[in-house]
């Protein structure tokens, strides 16, 4: 991807990392996240907050957060819920509006995303300035486990079909029959790999959601964006594609989530063929 860099931070300056952690019924997954976030991130000397953006989660997911808050302090665990649940794109705008730091964090609260792996953003973001690094699990030694064969085969097979074919019928979109051929056992994989024919964006990884920006460059694409939901993420690497920002890649592994059930259903799954179809006309 070409590049255009952004100015530099003052070095005088400390940076800070805001991590958005936006939850729906994660109440026990919580806890662990947020301990992990805080020993990798005090391990390494950085300055940070994390930003608990809940959306009104009826298992006690807010006060669980609030019981952390005390715990680690009102300095490093920030709260600021929703009443409802108002989409994935909007929980990390809202959440950005609240953030103090010159970096901006993006992660799943299920533990997807280990934490382990943010020092090693950040030197990635540092050694090439960096507009923003994305996890990739698509290249290098990064990968996806916790997903055994059935598991993969009924969810491709049930979701994605199904999925396909309201699509097809409510958009006309007979591109998106790729979906039928992907050769790849998740559907993860299978948008990934249908994005990348259709968008050409530059990066391995343009469904994942495990991402360091530069504040300034968040702030921008999030001024572009229209997509809601799961397709956000993939807009966001589109529009950072269009404005020409440089993208570096930190290989990830993403596991399976520990507790709780995946919130990635068939009207998420329509929701991505038709903001696909969207980008792929605009870009």
């Amino acid at each position: 991807m070409s590049s255009r860099k952004t100015s530099l931070p003052n070095r005088d300056s400390e940076d800070k990392y805001s991590i958005l952690l936006p939850t729906y019924n994660e109440k026990e997954n919580l806890p662990l996240i947020v301990w992990l976030l805080v020993k990798y991130l005090d391990e390494g000397g950085f300055s940070y907050e994390i930003i608990v953006i809940d959306d009104g989660s009826p298992d006690g997911t807010l006060q669980v957060a609030e019981q952390l808050q005390k715990i680690f302090g009102e300095d490093k665990i920030l709260l600021r819920p929703r009443a409802k649940k108002l989409g994935l794109g909007t929980a990390y705008i809202h959440g950005m509006r609240h953030a103090t730091g010159n970096f901006i964090i993006i992660m799943d609260a299920d533990l997807s995303h280990h934490p382990k792996f943010i020092p090693e953003f950040i030197q990635k973001q540092k050694e090439g300035d960096y507009d923003l690094v994305s996890g990739t699990r698509y290249h290098g030694n990064g990968g996806v486990y916790g997903w055994d064969l059935r598991r993969k085969l009924i969810r491709l097979l049930h979701d994605i079909n199904d999925a396909l074919f309201h699509v097809l019928l409510e958009t006309g979109g007979g591109c998106l029959i790729f979906f039928l051929v992907v050769p790849s056992l998740d559907h993860s994989r299978g948008a990934n790999f249908l994005s990348q024919v259709l968008l050409r964006p530059g990066a391995s990884d343009l469904t994942g959601s495990f991402r360091l920006y530069k504040r300034s460059v968040l702030e921008c694409l999030v001024e572009r964006c229209v997509s809601k939901g799961y397709v956000f993420q993939m807009e966001m690497i589109v529009r950072a594609r269009q404005l020409n920002y440089s993208v570096g890649e930190v290989p990830i592994s993403f596991v399976d989530r520990v507790y709780g059930e995946s919130k990635l259903g068939g009207n998420e799954i329509v929701s991505f063929g038709k903001g696909l179809i969207t980008l792929f006309a605009s870009t």
